[in-house]
């Protein structure tokens, strides 16, 4: 039985990565990651995803991000299926929080 997919809102994105406890897996391509990134997203691109590489963040909250929403519903997706409690991810995605105005890593 697969867990409730939460949407993470931008605000929460924003709180949680100064925080030490959460981390952001951009799962984006690596060229769309190098173009510009949400600052402390790590880049897993789905492409190439393993959700047994998630074992290094035990212990921490795991929030999927991508440029919409719609390929980190896959990797949510991936990670279940393998077993994993992850439920979040960011809905708006790096879209959402560029138009937003917020800070942007190259």
């Amino acid at each position: 039985m697969q867990a409730a997919v939460v949407d993470v809102t931008r605000e929460e994105v924003r709180d949680g990565i100064a925080g030490d406890d959460f981390v952001l897996i951009d799962v984006r391509e690596p060229q769309e990651f190098a173009a510009g990134h949400i600052p402390g997203s790590l880049s897993m691109p789905l492409s190439a995803f393993d959700p047994a590489d998630l074992a290094a963040f035990a212990g921490r909250r795991i929030v999927f991000s991508c440029a919409a929403g719609v390929r980190s519903i896959h990797a949510l997706m991936m990670a279940q299926a393998a077993g994993l409690a992850v439920n979040e991810h960011y809905r708006g995605g790096f879209r959402d929080w560029v138009m937003a105005g917020e800070p942007v890593e190259r």
